[in-house]
């Protein structure tokens, strides 16, 4: 479901959860991935379990993030809702240093197999062999 319009609550609450640095960098990630475990985000941009979770919560109840339970792991992806707009944000912001250079560190940890999606995934595959 898209947004056709954002209420003054809503978009406040979106506009306060970007608000903070360590929160673009986050829905960067998810924007450029689709979803991801929070392990992955902490390993990525190497923050701490506690300070993760909370800006996990803060996305989560400004509505913007989901999530889904898939065996040990949660993997957090953006609400259908806010994509669009989010969309539109990154076309100005996708080309700075420091989103940019977390999105490299991405690939090159999941070409590594350091990241739980990637071991998911493949424990996935065996499962169903």
């Amino acid at each position: 479901m898209k947004l056709k319009n954002l209420s003054l609550t809503y978009s406040s609450r979106i506009f306060k959860a970007l608000s903070e640095e360590s929160r673009v960098r986050i829905i960067n990630l998810l924007h450029h991935h689709g979803e991801m475990c929070i392990s992955d985000i902490e390993q990525i941009l190497d923050f701490t379990q506690t300070k993760t979770s909370r800006h996990m919560s803060y996305l989560k109840n400004a509505g913007m993030v989901g999530y889904r339970k898939s065996d040990q792991w949660i993997f957090y992806y953006i609400q259908d809702e806010v994509q669009g707009l989010l969309g539109q944000i990154w076309n100005y912001v996708e080309k700075d240093q420091v989103l940019t250079k977390d999105i490299q560190i991405f690939e090159v940890m999941y070409s590594n197999r350091e990241l739980a999606a990637y071991k998911h995934k493949q424990s996935s595959r065996e499962i169903g062999s």
